[in-house]
């Protein structure tokens, strides 16, 4: 099956399968982690006056870039793997 600039669509799916999965489980240990340290629920509601600015703002980057981290190195894993690429596709 291929996509309509002429690549194959299945690493794209899988790409996007292993990115959505790498972020829904970080997203679980981010709240568990938050939690543990904090000893309260991570916000939910991140723009009500109710939660401090710097509780909204820590959060905010650590879900954020913790998430996209997450996402980034997966799906670079699955297509290197699906692909047959060695290591230095991972590389930083």
């Amino acid at each position: 099956m291929a996509k309509k600039d002429g690549g194959d669509i299945v690493p794209a799916l899988i790409g996007v399968a292993s990115g959505l999965a790498a972020q829904f489980v970080m997203r679980k240990a981010l709240n568990f982690t938050w939690a543990r340290v904090t000893g309260e629920e991570p916000p939910t509601d991140v723009d009500s006056p109710d939660i401090s600015l710097g509780r909204a703002l820590s959060w905010a980057v650590m879900a954020g870039v913790g998430t996209e981290v997450a996402r980034v190195l997966a799906v670079r894993a699955a297509r290197a793997k699906l692909v047959g690429a060695g290591p230095e596709e991972l590389d930083i």
